[in-house]
């Protein structure tokens, strides 16, 4: 078991320090020296070298056991900067760096965590049946594109009906703009955003208004860029398995052991050194790890028997393979994951919605809307079925069983925006009555809604891809951008590819920052009206009556091809009903009115009406709530 936190002192009363101890890295000693840890089983020689040290000290590390080296100097203090000298050779930054002021390969610095006073020790965070993410990139959501522009907003997404902030991933990447998922030094905020002190302040503030911080994290691959680890560490990665980012991460072969320890103390780093309420893990089914328990069953465990104890920790996955285990415990008092980002309903609803049937939206093109009534009522469309996407391959397990808001369902994200050749966003793609009908589904059903920044105004401002490589890497990944959109129609031609941004340029950057100022335009401000309108409906009406509700008892009709009724009965026994036509022709339906409880929203105001007169006009929705009988 893992070694947890680290509280030297509680002094003043209201104050916390907090640190996470690890077995790597640099470390403040009680008695002010510093300790250095490296695991390197391929290095021969290691050196400490202390920059600003006339010009620069190097002193050998000691050889440990199992290919660890380490020193404990009083020639390091806070805010030295350092790196390890590999075989007298090779400058190398520390892979469990807590900030690297000067890029990937640059110095690392000595960072004492007990030097922040969290002010936020009565803090629980909240149960998950209260969760409304609200997903960010912290480079593009404000002009100031820093931990600290984040923060000047909180307010906003406090009026608009926020209760957890999702970061993009934030580990040090190359370069000063990047979506984050090139993260090479995986402890250290990168300093693009601001310090490590600006992050906590940014997650305490968050803490006093009743919002959760979550982020995210990538286990999957390290960075092309900045990731020394295979130069004195090959252990890090196998053969074994390769995946889109070359060789796997090693987590179930020699070596192993000390490389899982480094994601999970990483995990339980973010969790307990910055007080993050929850991490959400990117393509977990790109993780290659054949043992028992796996690294994603044991890194759950580490978490409820640490943080978990104390407060509301929630995970969550992003799992194509859409393994429905992870998020129900095998066994009374097991850990399990709080919940999984569901694709599926986000596929479903852009086919409706669009008409787009290309790549993986072929999935959904047929039965359209058995796979929505699907989504609705037991989670996942695909449990097991075969992917024509896939090459025939099965997708997925039965998810019937779990609960209502094990699901996180989303319109928009980071993914689905910033992957199009033009990251062009959903309100640009569909007719506003379409994406109505659909924003009502999203925020008032069940499972827990995710937004994308701006999309709560409906910002026609795009979401492209970016990055900050070197020249070979950036023509290396703008060459296999341009190849890989070449196999649709509309991007074959010369003249097509040309209108995709560079990934590279910062004019691509400036594209995906959030424009602010359009928001005080009318359009925007009625779909941001929208927004907080059924968000406060769903914390008066829905949110009560999640905790305990499961998708067991469920039940859906359908009226001709896109009209549906479906009904969740919810923990205190009322039944919530939604009857929806989600197609731009009006629909024939016998449901009766006089059935169906009391209106919580329409989309249009003679809804009632067209249910009298059994005829369902275009992209319309409507939500009910029936009281339980009483004896």
């Amino acid at each position: 078991m893992v070694q947890l936190t680290e509280d030297r002192t509680r002094k003043p009363k209201g104050f916390l320090r907090s640190g996470h101890l690890m077995p790597f890295g640099a470390r403040i000693l009680p008695d002010a020296r510093v300790q250095f840890r490296l695991w390197a089983p391929a290095a021969r020689k290691v050196e400490l070298c202390l920059l600003g040290k006339a010009p620069q000290v190097c002193v050998q590390m000691a050889e440990e056991s199992n290919g660890w080296f380490g020193i404990i100097t009083d020639l390091a203090a806070r805010d030295t900067y350092y790196q390890y000298r590999i075989n007298e050779k090779t400058y190398v930054p520390d892979p469990a760096s807590r900030f690297q002021p000067q890029d990937v390969d640059g110095p690392s610095q000595v960072i004492d965590p007990q030097q922040w006073q969290w002010q936020d020790n009565d803090w629980r965070g909240r149960p998950w049946e209260e969760a409304v993410f609200y997903e960010i990139h912290v480079g593009a959501f404000t002009p100031k594109g820093t931990f600290g522009g984040v923060k000047d907003r909180l307010d906003y997404l406090l009026d608009l009906g926020v209760t957890a902030l999702q970061l993009m991933p934030i580990a040090d990447f190359p370069g000063r703009r990047n979506w984050g998922y090139d993260g090479a030094l995986l402890f250290a905020p990168d300093s693009a955003y601001g310090t490590p002190n600006e992050l906590k302040e940014l997650i305490q503030t968050a803490h006093a208004k009743g919002l959760m911080v979550f982020l995210d994290v990538v286990y999957n691959h390290f960075g092309p860029k900045g990731n020394y680890l295979h130069q004195y560490a090959p252990g890090f990665f196998t053969d074994r398995y390769h995946t889109p980012w070359g060789s796997a991460i090693n987590f179930d072969s020699q070596d192993s052991g000390v490389v899982r320890q480094f994601f999970i103390h990483n995990a339980l780093y973010w969790l307990e050194e910055y007080h993050f309420d929850g991490l959400r893990f990117d393509s977990v089914h790109a993780i290659c790890d054949n043992s028992r328990p796996d690294i994603m069953e044991e890194l759950s465990v580490t978490v409820a028997l640490g943080p978990g104890r104390e407060r509301h920790i929630h995970l969550v996955l992003e799992n194509d393979n859409n393994a429905a285990h992870y998020l129900r415990p095998r066994q009374k008092a097991q850990a399990y994951y709080t919940a999984q980002w569901n694709d599926d309903i986000h596929h479903v609803l852009h086919v409706l919605l669009t008409g787009e049937t290309s790549g993986y939206y072929q999935d959904y093109a047929g039965n359209t809307l058995q796979y929505l009534a699907r989504c609705l009522t037991q989670g996942f469309a695909y449990q097991g079925e075969a992917s024509a996407y896939r090459d025939g391959h099965r997708r997925g397990e039965a998810s019937g069983d779990l609960a209502c808001n094990a699901f996180v369902a989303f319109l928009q994200n980071h993914d689905q925006v910033g992957n199009r050749a033009l990251g062009e966003r959903l309100s640009t793609l569909c007719s506003q009555t379409a994406l109505r009908a659909a924003t009502a589904i999203l925020l008032l059903a069940p499972a827990t809604p995710m937004l994308f920044m701006g999309e709560e105004w409906a910002s026609s401002q795009p979401f492209p891809y970016f990055v900050d490589f070197d020249e070979d890497l950036a023509a290396a990944v703008t060459k296999g951008r341009l190849a890989e959109f070449a196999k649709f129609p509309q991007f074959k031609s010369a003249e097509a590819q040309r209108k995709i941004p560079p990934p590279n340029d910062a004019a691509t950057f400036m594209e995906a920052k959030l424009n602010w100022q359009t928001l005080a335009e009318f359009e925007h401000q009625k779909w941001l009206e929208l927004h907080r309108k059924l968000l406060s409906l769903r914390r008066q009406n829905i949110q009560p009556r999640l905790a305990g509700a499961n998708n067991a008892d469920t039940h859906c009709e359908f009226a001709g091809a896109r009209a549906l009724l479906v009904t969740w009965r919810l923990a205190d026994g009322c039944i919530l009903k939604l009857i929806a036509n989600m197609s731009a022709e009006s629909q024939e339906c016998n449901w009766s009115i006089e059935e169906q409880g009391d209106l919580i929203y329409a989309t249009h105001d003679d809804f009632s009406h067209q249910l009298q007169r059994k005829l369902l006009q275009p992209w319309s929705v409507g939500w009910f709530l029936v009281a339980p009988l009483r004896p």
